[in-house]
């Protein structure tokens, strides 16, 4: 999956991938995350916030089944 870089201090990189509802996450600390059954539409709110790491958290982590990939 293609993962397009974001301008955050905590995340580095977002894919999505609609066909599986995978949502893929590459953090500035280290480490790649899909996160899976994530709804197109919370990929495109995480897309246009304002801090993509703050909706991360608020919406994304700990709501979602997920595994490291790297």
């Amino acid at each position: 999956m293609d993962r397009m870089p974001v301008d955050s201090s905590a995340l580095r990189s977002v894919g999505y991938d609609a066909a599986r509802r995978v949502l893929e996450v590459e953090f500035v600390g280290g480490g790649v995350y899909a996160y899976d059954s994530v709804p197109r539409r919370v990929h495109g709110e995480l897309m246009a916030a304002e801090s993509h790491g703050r909706y991360f958290v608020r919406r994304i982590r700990g709501r979602y089944p997920y595994r490291r990939l790297g």
